[in-house]
This record gives C-alpha cells, sequence and structure tokens, in this order.
C-alpha cells in the first residue's frame, strides 16, 4: 500500500536527515491524515484509497506547480525552487504520467470505442478517463484534447 511507502519514506529521510522530503513526507502524510478523518465521518473506516491517494498527491503537484509560477513572478526564486525541490518528492509516489502523444491516443481510442460523437458526451468520456488512467494521466491536458476530438 502507498501509506506504507510513505510512512517508510519518511523513516529513511529522517535517518538520511533530508529535511525537505521529512517536511514534503510528513505534510503528505498530514493530508492523508485529514482526508481519512472525513472519510470515516462518512461511514468509510479504511480511509481514503489509493487511487485517491494519488489524486490528493497529484493535487498537491498542481498546487505547487501555480506556487512556483507566482514566485516567479515575484522574484522569489528561492521559494520557487523549494517548491520544485517538494514536488520532486512527491513525484516519487506517482506512477509515470502520460506523454502528450499517449493521451492524445488513448483519448481517440476512447471516443471510437464509447461510440461518442458530440460534446455532450464529454463528461462520460473524462469519466471513463479517470477511471481507466487515475494517477498517469494529467486530465488538464486531456480535456482539450477530448473536446477538440469530439466537436
Amino acid at each position: 500500500m502507498m501509506r506504507d511507502e510513505l510512512n517508510k519514506a519518511l523513516k529513511e529521510s529522517m535517518r538520511a536527515k533530508d529535511d525537505r522530503a521529512v517536511s514534503t513526507l510528513r505534510l503528505i502524510l498530514a493530508a492523508l491524515k485529514d482526508r481519512d478523518i472525513a472519510a470515516r465521518s462518512k461511514g468509510n473506516n479504511d480511509g481514503i484509497s489509493d487511487d485517491e491517494l494519488l489524486q490528493m498527491l497529484q493535487s498537491m503537484v498542481k498546487q505547487r506547480k501555480e506556487s512556483i509560477s507566482m514566485y516567479e513572478k515575484g522574484g522569489r526564486l528561492e521559494l520557487a525552487e523549494g517548491e520544485q525541490a517538494e514536488i520532486e518528492v512527491i513525484q516519487r509516489f506517482l506512477p509515470k504520467q502520460m506523454s502528450d502523444s499517449e493521451i492524445e491516443a488513448e483519448v481517440k481510442s476512447l471516443i471510437e470505442e464509447m461510440g461518442a460523437t458530440g460534446l455532450k458526451e464529454m463528461g462520460a468520456v473524462m469519466g471513463e478517463l479517470r477511471t481507466r488512467f487515475a494517477g498517469r494521466m494529467d486530465f488538464g491536458k486531456a480535456s482539450p484534447i477530448v473536446k477538440q476530438a469530439l466537436s
């Protein structure tokens, strides 16, 4: 399970005295604990699934990329570098991301498989992509490809 990998990585980072990795992993584990507590209040006593954990990690990467952009605009390069280091730690736990050409190929294949013909079916196509490629596909890149293919 990913939880075990995260805890193991935290211990290894502490032994290696890698402060950036330790602080980033603690942030991840704290966010995970918050989501587990929220899931328990909804009746899910096991906490969030690995797929939901992957989505959480992807959103953490996205947040940091947005922060990097803001820091660079503000001339705070040292803070941008810190955010980039956090992204590198988080990405160790994410599966390899699909390239743009792979996303395009999968989108076209799925549209053909589903027999989708118009923009009305974009939601169904995106939902199926999320089901099949959670953690591996950047849905921000996939959405315009789906839209163009269905137009």
